[in-house]
């Protein structure tokens, strides 16, 4: 059995990795393609340098996600197969014990993961995100937000690791219910808190100033029957020049966010749309469904992971001579993306469903046109490609090609 299990986790792996290199082979192929003129349907909207721009963003872009794939893939590899993970095991089993033992094993992937990711966040943020003008953070907010983010981890992560392990040890066979039920409260608790005490850890938020804009906003909200506790706008100019609006929590703690650089570039009908279209969201809870597949999902994968968390041939099949309850945790959540990569275009699709949703419900509630004019410069300054490969985008993409949309916002 560890035999055929190991096999089957080469097979799934290398056609995993196969399938994401081959696709974005056809996304850079495709974009090379187009790159010497804009598309007939932006000619008078977008001129070709900034065409030209995005073509060779999304181009570096590409070539540095297949170093981070092979990385990624080699630090897997290295833990399972490689030892890694009953290295670990051997370092800590003689030294602690029980749920401290577990919880030490799990921060040692969790730090090593970071260890190894942190070049590469480096190089994305100052090396491309600088190339093109994006990047605006200094190296001393880079290790201001380091350490932040370390000290949120283990003050968060650390006990509902904790917590989490407990239930997998006290509560019997039926374990995995118990722990699902935590995770969802957990999440749940998560989004409750982080408008008020952990978003502001790492921006400013200030309510909207611009009067005139303040009671359009206010009006739309009315006509939309929409309630939040704020309307305000974040610094994030102080980290990068990408533009964006969004909403966060939920219930009373409801607040409408938009980047400041957002703001300096569209104008207020264009704002208005941008505005809409997140309503439409929230008017056909696509947040909620979201929360419920993602809720079921992870019940079925808990299912399965307490079916498997006393089969020695999970744990040998893998690469370790040890199983216990964090290992086998460890073991699932690193090789259940390889199992379950080609549920990402079922993913896709829905979420660019719910995006032609809240495109609709914009046209109706603020303006079509409104709409087109802040894609188009959103695209433009975020410098998205105008033509991606059809068939890397349904794969992938969580929003509707530029033509495409635009295209249906236009017969609207």
């Amino acid at each position: 059995m560890p035999n055929t299990f190991s096999l089957s986790f080469i097979v799934a792996l290398l056609l995993m990795c196969g399938c994401r290199l081959w696709l974005t082979q056809r996304q850079m192929n495709c974009v090379m393609a187009h790159r010497a003129a804009v598309p007939a349907g932006f000619a008078d909207r977008i001129d070709l340098g900034a065409h030209q721009r995005a073509a060779d963003y999304t181009l570096a872009r590409s070539r540095f996600g297949r170093v981070c794939l092979c990385v990624e893939m080699c630090l897997l590899l290295l833990l399972t197969f490689g030892g890694g993970l009953q290295a670990i095991h051997d370092f800590w089993s003689p030294r602690l014990d029980d749920l401290a033992y577990g919880v030490a094993v799990i921060l040692s992937v969790v730090m090593i993961s970071a260890v190894v990711d942190l070049p590469l966040t480096i190089h994305r943020q100052f090396v491309i995100e600088e190339r093109f003008g994006f990047n605006r953070m200094t190296a001393a907010l880079f290790l201001v937000d380091l350490a932040k983010q370390a000290v949120l981890g283990l003050v968060i992560g650390a006990p509902a690791i904790l917590a989490v392990l407990w239930l997998m040890e006290r509560m019997g066979p039926w374990w995995w219910f118990y722990v699902w039920l935590f995770w969802c409260a957990f999440n749940l608790l998560l989004l409750q808190l982080y408008p008020s005490w952990i978003a502001p850890l790492f921006n400013r938020f200030s309510p909207l100033d611009d009067d005139a804009l303040k009671a359009r906003i206010e009006a739309l909200l009315a006509r939309c029957g929409f309630a939040s506790s704020g309307l305000f706008v974040m610094d994030g100019s102080k980290r990068s020049s990408h533009g964006n609006a969004y909403f966060t929590g939920f219930g009373q703690s409801k607040r409408i966010v938009f980047f400041d650089t957002l703001l300096a570039r569209l104008q207020p009908g264009e704002i208005e749309a941008v505005l809409a279209h997140e309503l439409g969201h929230f008017q056909h809870r696509h947040v909620v469904k979201r929360m419920i597949m993602l809720f079921a999902i992870s019940l079925a994968l808990l299912a399965l992971l307490g079916q498997l968390i006393n089969a020695e041939w999970f744990f040998s099949g893998l690469g370790l001579r040890d199983r216990n309850m964090a290992l086998g945790l460890l073991l699932f959540f690193l090789v259940g993306p390889v199992f379950t990569f080609l549920l990402t275009p079922l993913l896709s699709l829905l979420s660019r469903r719910d995006e032609f949703e809240a495109d609709r419900y914009a046209a109706t509630n603020a303006s079509a046109e409104g709409l087109v004019a802040a894609l188009v410069k959103l695209y433009e300054d975020n410098a998205a490609t105008l033509t991606p490969d059809p068939l890397h985008s349904l794969f992938y993409d969580s929003h509707p090609p530029a033509a495409l949309r635009i295209a249906r916002l236009q017969r609207t």
